[in-house]
């Protein structure tokens, strides 16, 4: 990549890679001279993010962009929709500025533009690398079809505790599963800044996924130890993959706010890890200063977050109304504000804004690249991957397409809830309600009988709150379960769309009760009283608790929100066309008090052993449940099975035989996991550390290995310095992490 070239031509003449970082000299002669011509005002106004459009994703604010962009007071917009539009705002700031900066134009594309995928926890229930990237390539070009040129995603923040909605926006609880996943998200997005690419912004910078009580914008407290091996590493590879941007968290790291934390932006992103590309506030983050208690004023706050090297402001305006006066003060230094600017014209260079400012404004893409067939059909195809069958019993799953089957539950014909959160430039007239998905599914073959059933909750307060304007309409409770069982009854096989709507998930949408709803809960229960065979499509943009469906529905299956085609890739899966591939990537609790709940835990001095169902008094655990997960990380059924034959260890190489005993050619995942029993500090009862998606028709076997590298036993301890593991290391094999094969290697 150019920066580390040119890191090299420094070293030549003895510079330190340190010294780099530091600099706020440009890579690109071009900026360097342009920077030269910038007045001071210039250059911060360079630093300042706005919104500017008709989509809000934060709180509303008023503001004079157009002047602000004229006058060169603004360095980048977000939230505005339409290549029109944005070439528009492009011209004002190429044409009446001075100096004729072109702008950043961001938005949230999380899972999708006008095409949706589905959301990201889903995407990484796939285990399919390819796929994900291939995801964000299709967001990609059709966002920059539209005029965007930077997307606020991935969100690559390690996600333990599903009362987090956020998690909903992120790729589960593991650390190494995590990396891979953010990685591919950045090549799919940036590829090579062609037109058809847009530069990624990972988020959140830092460990905003260890949020307290799983409540939104709350505090976090940790070990520099926990820091470095459980929650930095996506953030890390993310660095490594050369993502273009950087955003930084609500959150407190040792009680110092993520934004103006220099200890984490300085020493660990910028000299440990060799980032020296943009780093952007969130939405208002310089604000939440004041209130964290940690600033006295704006002017205090934005010192503070500048000399951090925080380089842009979301939405605050702290920078363009107090920086100039702060350094007349010497509370910042000219070195500060050069910096900053120099990265914010450094990815406008990069994008090639500066070579064409309207390089995504080309209005005739709209008609060729946004919600194109080929673009949906990818969508569907990979929405069908992110399932996950749960349970399955009597082989009730795949159904068949005869007789009379009963749809029912709130989400069984509602179109915008199918695309899930965070999809801010959707448009859900187009997509298919999955009633109607499966009407054209069954083609007249079967007769579907359909009844809404229910209301999301019984409290409507909390439903409009929670649909946040994604309507489903409200109901008599009783007068819509006597429909549904009525069409219950006459029904040979029921399938309830039940669970959450897509805005009891995302941010801001913490949840204390992982159960189904109340109100559906008490419609699926009379469902099941009849005495039919009973499917589960289960919605959800998090782990929720199923302890009951487990127990009494008849096949259960997480269908998550799958996005703009979920409905038909839904059937796709429901009557056999396809199999389902998902594997979890959340721990699914038994109960909400076990939250957080993940399976790469810490020993404690009294552990119970693993597998040990029984209660004993005196070790960890709880009286009314046991420690163990409904459903633990990795797991998804098939409609076929596999057999794993006995691992072997043949020097660093592990390998095992995989076979498809069943009646379906299908994909199976399989999983490496490695522990290292003793170690400078405690380490886990097992890590992911590899794993591979396979096909296997039936009766077909393969031989699968893997290496066993040095990079796989590294860890850190509490100053940041990587260690290697050395003696006795656990290397086991299995299709999730509780049903695994070991074989001891010394190291």
């Amino acid at each position: 990549m150019i920066h580390r070239h040119f890191a090299i031509v420094l070293l030549a003449v003895g510079l330190s890679f340190a010294s780099l970082v530091a600099s706020a000299q440009s890579q690109f002669p071009f900026v360097n001279d342009l920077m030269k011509k910038m007045t001071l005002q210039e250059k911060i106004g360079q630093l300042n993010l706005m919104v500017a459009g008709n989509i809000t994703t934060g709180a509303t604010m008023d503001n004079e962009v157009g002047s602000d962009i004229a006058a060169g007071r603004i360095g980048g917009i977000f939230n505005i929709k339409g290549a029109d539009k944005i070439h528009k705002m492009q011209e004002m700031a190429v044409k009446k500025s001075r100096l004729g900066i072109p702008l950043l134009v961001g938005m949230d594309v999380i899972h999708g533009y006008e095409t949706i995928f589905p959301i990201p926890l889903a995407l990484s229930c796939s285990w399919d690398l390819d796929a994900i990237e291939q995801s964000a390539r299709i967001a990609a070009k059709e966002a920059s079809a539209d005029g965007i040129n930077w997307t606020f995603s991935p969100m690559v923040d390690v996600s333990l505790d599903a009362r987090w909605g956020r998690c909903s926006e992120g790729n589960g609880e593991d650390p190494y599963l995590g990396s891979l996943i953010g990685q591919a998200m950045i090549r799919g997005y940036q590829g090579d800044y062609s037109k058809e690419n847009v530069m990624a912004c990972v988020k959140h910078f830092a460990l905003y996924g260890a949020v307290e009580s799983g409540r939104e914008y709350n505090t976090v407290d940790m070990s520099r130890v926990r820091m470095y091996n459980q929650y930095f590493p996506p953030y890390k590879a993310a660095a490594e993959a050369g993502a273009g941007s950087v955003m930084t968290s609500f959150n407190l790291v040792d009680g110092v706010p993520a934004t103006a934390n220099r200890w984490l932006l300085e020493d660990v992103l910028r000299q440990q890890w060799s980032y020296d590309d943009l780093v952007v506030t969130d939405y208002g983050t310089i604000g939440g200063m004041l209130d964290h208690g940690v600033s006295e004023n704006m002017a205090d706050a934005s010192a503070q977050v500048l000399h951090a090297g925080t380089d842009m402001d979301m939405c605050s305006m702290g920078y363009v109304k107090t920086l100039e006066q702060s350094l007349a003060e010497g509370k910042v230094t000219m070195e500060d504000i050069d910096k900053a600017c120099r990265r914010v014209l450094d990815a406008k260079y990069k994008l090639g804004l500066f070579d064409d400012p309207y390089k995504f404004c080309d209005a005739k893409r709209r008609k060729t690249d946004i919600f194109t067939e080929g673009n949906r059909a990818e969508a569907r195809r990979i929405a069908a991957e992110t399932f996950v069958l749960l349970k399955n019993q009597g082989n009730l799953l795949p159904l068949k397409k005869q007789g009379k089957i009963a749809l029912i539950g709130p989400l069984a014909n509602t179109r915008s809830n199918m695309a899930g959160t965070w999809c801010v430039a959707m448009t859900p007239d187009r997509y298919s309600t999955l009633k109607e998905a499966m009407e054209q599914a069954l083609d007249g073959r079967a007769e579907l009988l359909y009844a809404q059933g229910s209301n999301i909750t019984r409290d409507e307060a909390l439903q409009v709150a929670a649909e946040f304007g994604k309507t489903i309409p409200r109901v008599d409770d009783e007068q819509a379960k006597a429909e549904a069982l009525r069409m219950a009854r006459q029904a040979d096989v029921i399938v309830a769309a039940m669970g959450e709507c897509a805005d009891m998930s995302g941010e801001c949408a913490s949840r204390a009760d992982l159960r189904m709803p109340d109100v559906q809960m008490e419609l699926l229960q009379e469902l099941v009283r009849l005495g039919k065979p009973v499917v589960l499509l289960n919605f959800s943009g998090r782990p929720t608790v199923m302890t009951w469906e487990s127990e009494n529905v008849n096949a259960i299956m997480n269908v998550w929100f799958g996005g703009s085609e979920a409905g038909a890739a839904i059937c796709d899966v429901l009557f056999g066309d396809k199999v389902p591939t998902g594997r979890l990537t959340m721990s699914m609790p038994q109960s909400t008090g076990q939250e957080p709940l993940y399976y790469n835990y810490l020993n404690t001095g009294r552990s119970l052993p693993e597998g040990v169902k029984e209660f004993h008094k005196y070790v960890t655990n709880y009286l009314d449940v046991r420690n163990d997960p409904l459903y633990p990380f990795g797991f998804g059924l098939s409609y076929t099975t596999f057999s794993y034959g006995e691992p072997l260890l043949e020097g660093n190489r592990v390998t095992v035989t995989v076979t498809n005993t069943g009646s379906r050619d299908a994909d199976e995942v399989v999983q490496l996991y490695i522990r290292d029993r003793v170690a400078k500090v405690s380490r886990p009862v097992k890590e992911l550390k590899g794993f591979q998606r396979i096909h296997l028709n039936i009766g077909e076997s393969k031989r699968i290995s893997f290496d066993i590298t040095p990079q796989m036993l590294q860890y850190y301890d509490g100053e940041g310095r990587l260690l290697t593991a050395d003696g006795d290391i656990d290397v086991m094999i299995g299709p999730n992490s509780r049903e695994l094969q070991t074989v001891t290697m010394r190291w």
